[in-house]
Parts: structure tokens; C-alpha cells; sequence
């Protein structure tokens, strides 16, 4: 079961490396926001298993974790996104 659980990782890296590689520079920021929009749905997965447990620690631990990571992963985001979409500004637009 390792040995699967393994193949698959690499398997998702190397595809990952591959697709990401292969990506225009004007098509980062769209990607960008989606993945922030799939992070927002991961800060709400966190939260429904942090909340359900009955009082099981590891469980809290993990999903209080989880939410700071992906909170973390979200703010890094938009703050990345909006400096590329800065970068597509006009000039006279910028300083303001």
C-alpha cells in the first residue's frame, strides 16, 4: 500500500511540474485566484473537522493546522495576485 500511496505522489508531482511548466505568463494570475478559490474550500473542510470531533485532540490539533495553512495560502495568494495584476496597470495608474 506504501509503495502505491508513493507512485502516486511522485506521479502528482511530476505532473504538476510538467502542467505548471507548460503555463503562459498571462495565464498565472487566473490560476492564481482559482487555486486561492480552492483553498477557500479547504479553510471550510478544516473547520467542519476541527468542530466535529467529540473532544479528540490530535483531530483539533490537526484541523486548527490545516486552517492556519491554508488561511496562510489564501492571504499569500490574493497578496501575489494583486501584485501581478499591478504589473498590467498603466503607469499613471500605479502611483495612485
Amino acid at each position: 500500500m506504501l509503495i502505491y500511496l508513493l507512485f502516486i505522489l511522485v506521479l502528482a508531482v511530476f505532473l504538476g511540474f510538467e502542467l505548471i511548466s507548460k503555463v503562459p505568463s498571462t495565464l498565472h494570475t487566473p490560476l492564481m485566484s482559482g487555486s486561492n478559490a480552492i483553498s477557500g474550500i479547504t479553510i471550510v473542510g478544516a473547520i467542519i473537522a476541527a468542530g466535529s470531533s467529540k473532544n479528540e485532540t490530535l483531530t483539533i490539533v490537526l484541523g486548527t493546522a490545516a486552517v492556519a495553512f491554508a488561511a496562510i495560502n489564501v492571504v499569500g495568494g490574493y497578496l501575489v495576485t494583486d501584485k501581478m495584476l499591478g504589473m498590467f496597470k498603466k503607469k499613471s495608474e500605479r502611483g495612485k
